[in-house]
């Protein structure tokens, strides 16, 4: 059992906490870090762990193993690079950050000393996910010519204009942060690194500075083509394709922590013959944070590569950069 510290409760920090608290063998919470500590009293009291306002008393704190960030996006690589120095090892939500100077930094300093750099993408642990990324790489799909993701959710509706997950600074190009980081990064996982990409961005019915809806294209270094629809102001969706030489995956309606469900897969052969596999929920949320503590213990190799860290924070900053410039903007791999 790995102690940690999360850092950051706010709606994800905290059911991460719970999450944890009910499911994890591998993870104990022992300590919250929060600036409002009225908000969250009642959940330190509930799981058990001690609360303060200052990141220094985590840090400081020879029982806390490791830090869990569920912080905004541009304090990730302070609060990384203050862990490492203190010798914790590292969780941090994603986006790992914006730039991808920055995730460079961060990976670099992690590596240098030996610490595991955990992130929160937790979609590459649905069951539905992990069969394509073992069709796509056994080339049971042949060539992949062309790949398509959907993912949009109204979780950011009620939000008000200046809370920090609608702010052009630390989540550009609408609900990109929230929801394009994860397909972006299954993609990668499965076809290396994406060369180029263009965007836009429309503010239509949210009072979000960042926007509402943001549409995509882009390609790989082998030629594959793709694209991907991010809306943060209609009901949950989920959708997620792969089309190959010798036939295609269609994933639709991807679970959500808070829109529980069954994932359905369809996958078609060359002769055209459909064959359709149901998937139930699974809390992804906790299989991301054990798999991670079994990697910091040594037990398994952690399934996130240095170069996917770096790459998928590069796609969103040629893609911030894209809405802005109206142009196609290569990737800083």
């Amino acid at each position: 059992m790995i102690n940690v510290a999360v850092v950051g409760l706010g709606w994800w920090g905290k059911h991460v906490c719970n999450a944890l608290h009910a499911n994890s063998s591998s993870l104990k919470v022992v300590r919250g870090v929060e600036i409002n500590l009225d908000a969250v009293k009642d959940l330190a009291s509930d799981i058990g762990f001690e609360l303060s306002k200052n990141y220094e008393d985590a840090l400081m704190d020879e029982n806390v193993e490791g830090v869990i960030l569920t912080t905004p996006h541009s304090t990730h690589e302070e609060l990384v690079l203050k862990a490492v120095e203190a010798g914790k090892q590292v969780f941090c939500e994603k986006p790992l950050s914006l730039t991808a100077s920055s995730a460079k930094k961060m990976v670099k300093a992690c590596s240098d000393s030996g610490l595991i750099l955990g992130l929160g993408h937790e979609r590459r642990f649905e069951p539905a996910m992990e069969e394509l990324a073992r069709m796509v790489k056994g080339g049971e799909l042949g060539t992949i010519l062309h790949v398509e993701g959907h993912y949009s959710h109204d979780k950011f509706a009620p939000l008000a204009s200046n809370n920090w997950r609608g702010s052009k600074i630390d989540a550009p190009a609408a609900g990109w942060t929230g929801m394009g980081v994860h397909l972006t990064d299954m993609l990668i996982s499965m076809l290396g690194p994406i060369k180029e990409i263009r965007a836009i961005c429309e503010k239509r019915v949210l009072d979000l500075p960042s926007g509402d809806v943001v549409s995509t294209q882009f390609s790989f270094g082998d030629g594959t083509t793709g694209t991907i629809n991010v809306v943060s102001a209609t009901p949950f969706y989920g959708r997620f394709a792969v089309y190959g030489e010798q036939g295609w995956v269609d994933i639709q309606e991807m679970a959500h922590p808070e829109d529980v469900g069954p994932t359905h897969m369809t996958i078609c052969d060359k002769s055209g013959k459909r064959d359709l596999k149901v998937f139930e929920f699974t809390d992804t949320v906790t299989k991301n944070f054990d798999h991670w503590a079994d990697a910091v213990q040594g037990k398994v190799n952690y399934r996130f590569s240095d170069t996917e860290r770096i790459s998928n924070v590069a796609v969103l900053e040629a893609l911030a950069k894209s809405t802005l410039t109206g142009n196609a903007e290569l990737v800083d791999n």
